[in-house]
């Protein structure tokens, strides 16, 4: 049953044209990856995704049938569960670990929900646990993205939306990291990511798009594109 329908999307920013009418959807309780070169559009269509960047006219967005471009960004998240873990993580560096993953609620309808979901965010990542009364920005990298990823789940985990979340994590920790996501999709939670490290991203996924320009190029199972001869060349490093 497909979930996120993204259809004709563009984006510009001013006369620059980041995004020239992407087509794509993801179906409930999929893994689905966007691989590209830096500059290809990756995060622009997260963030499209998420109400954060204006779209062009014509430009249709669907989430399980409702029309995403009627909801602001908050409401993306409070009313449709859809969080975003942004590149940069972009954490409030001079509050608490517990702070962070509090203010992640502020919105949600369910308050019965919210301590079990806190608890499983601290059996996904013990480590949060361990240092809940530290601030977040004397932490490391690797336990920063553990924390930007345990607040999207606390705000809204239907749909979590990933950009780079490999990116400055030590290969143990990258893996780490990357199964922990594998749990969460486990639970339910459908799961859209861009990543530079585009191997780690086939394997991760079941499905992929590639962008280059701003242009979808090429689609299909994860597995197919890890043996695509142009991919391999462009991305995979021959």
């Amino acid at each position: 049953m497909t979930l996120l329908s993204v259809e004709n999307l563009k984006v510009s920013y001013g006369n620059i044209k980041a995004l020239h009418g992407l087509t794509f959807d993801i179906a409930e309780g999929e893994i689905v990856c966007i691989i590209g070169a830096n500059g290809a559009g990756k995060s622009t269509t997260l963030k499209a995704v998420s109400r954060m960047v204006p779209v062009e006219a014509g430009s249709r967005m669907t989430l399980d049938g409702k029309d995403l471009l009627r909801y602001p960004a908050d409401r993306v998240v409070s009313e449709l569960g859809v969080s975003h873990v942004p590149e940069g993580r972009r954490l409030f560096e001079n509050l608490t670990v517990m702070e962070n993953l509090k203010l992640a609620t502020f919105a949600r309808r369910d308050a019965e929900r919210i301590r079990p979901d806190l608890q499983r965010v601290f059996a996904i990542f013990p480590r949060l646990e361990e240092r809940q009364n530290q601030k977040a920005g004397t932490m490391s990298g690797g336990e920063q993205q553990m924390l930007a990823v345990g607040r999207a789940y606390m705000s809204g985990r239907r749909v979590m939306l990933l950009d780079e979340p490999s990116m400055g994590l030590a290969p143990l920790l990258m893996l780490s990291m990357f199964e922990a996501l594998r749990e969460i999709n486990a639970e339910g939670t459908t799961i859209l990511l861009v990543e530079q490290n585009a191997r780690l991203a086939l394997k991760f996924s079941q499905r992929g798009y590639v962008l280059e320009n701003g242009r979808l190029v090429m689609a299909g199972p994860s597995q197919d594109l890890l043996k695509d001869p142009e991919v391999k060349k462009a991305y995979l490093g021959g």
